[in-house]
């Protein structure tokens, strides 16, 4: 009986195509903040402010994001870093 042709061999292939389809679903997952403008990042905040998110402590000039506890002196970091923990937020509610 003839040995296999290592060219015919497509025991990899599901690999491959799982490989290709996972870095696909990372792709989809990842939050754009190159759109993320000084304008654009004080418009977001003012909402989060509005909706009791964003806390501005103005006597130490920072604002607080309250479901993290996280402190941020800048309106683009702020914008940035919620974007990205909303997306992280939706991908486990998701996940479950």
């Amino acid at each position: 009986m003839p040995s296999p042709d290592s060219h015919d061999d497509t025991s990899a292939d599901h690999e491959q195509f799982e490989k290709a389809q996972l870095a696909q679903d990372r792709d989809a997952g990842s939050v754009d903040t190159a759109d993320v403008d000084d304008m654009t990042a004080r418009g977001l905040v003012d909402d989060l402010i509005d909706a009791d998110v964003v806390t501005p402590v103005p006597d130490e000039r920072i604002l607080v994001h309250e479901p993290s506890g996280t402190a941020f002196d800048s309106t683009t970091q702020l914008a940035v870093f919620h974007r990205g923990w909303t997306a992280g937020r939706d991908a486990d509610a998701e996940g479950k």
